[in-house]
């Protein structure tokens, strides 16, 4: 049987996991994107992007992350498990800690998150009352809905378009959360660049010419490789030394 190639992009990726030490998880951001730079389509709806190699490179590096986290636009819209997906191993890998930014509590009760029996959400919602959308359930019955169904509601204050990322760090930090694989969409991915919490991107670049939402941009790299995994691209860098 033909051992299995670990792409020197994922071996740089967990370099950079075993590596690094302190208070706050180190941060990899990651999307796909296609030739123009589309991470969705125009109306907002997922895009099948990545090809069946790099989508596997993505499951290893789930795997390999204390935790996930996406926005609250992308549990609307995609409504994902936030799970690693992988050949069946001798001994299974823990899976990772699904975390979702929902400034305004408006998680879907409905989510399929909220039907994991291995792993709860944690939810980061906005403190005070701009907690939920006018003429919305009040914010503490939504809380309580959401806690009754298994998630796990954690209070910040709010930053420059969006939750304060600083706290959510901190707070992931206390809880053990050592990595934090950050998955999108655009704004998220963008507020954790813009705000110097990405210390590496893995960012995979399929063939295909589709058009729609435009992701964050490859930022400015210390260190980068990039390897060729079926017929996508695949970036790897720093952003921090």
């Amino acid at each position: 049987m033909q051992k299995e190639v670990t792409p020197r992009v994922l071996r740089e990726a967990l370099a950079v996991l075993c590596a690094r030490h302190g208070p706050l998880p180190v941060v990899t951001v990651t999307w796909a994107q296609s030739a123009s730079g589309a991470i969705a389509a125009a109306s907002g709806r997922p895009l099948l992007l990545s090809g069946p190699e790099s989508m596997l490179l993505t499951h290893r590096l789930r795997a390999a992350h204390d935790a996930i986290l996406v926005g609250i636009q992308t549990v609307i819209a995609d409504d994902p498990l936030l799970s690693a997906r992988l050949p069946p191993e001798p001994v299974p890998h823990p899976q990772p800690q699904p975390v979702v930014l929902d400034s305004r509590l408006r998680f879907p009760l409905s989510a399929r998150l909220l039907a994991r029996e291995d792993r709860i959400p944690w939810i980061f919602a906005c403190s005070g009352a701009e907690t939920v959308e006018p003429g919305s359930t009040g914010a503490d019955e939504k809380a309580l809905a959401l806690e009754q169904k298994g998630a796990r509601i954690f209070r910040v204050r709010r930053g420059p378009g969006g939750l304060d990322l600083y706290p959510v760090l901190q707070a992931l930090g206390a809880e053990g959360i050592r990595s934090l694989m950050v998955e999108g969409g655009a704004r998220v991915l963008r507020a954790f660049i813009t705000a110097g919490f990405a210390d590496q991107v893995v960012l995979t670049t399929s063939p295909s010419a589709v058009t729609g939402l435009q992701g964050p941009g490859l930022p400015g790299l210390v260190r980068s490789v990039t390897e060729r995994l079926g017929a996508d691209s695949v970036t790897w860098g720093t952003l921090n030394p």
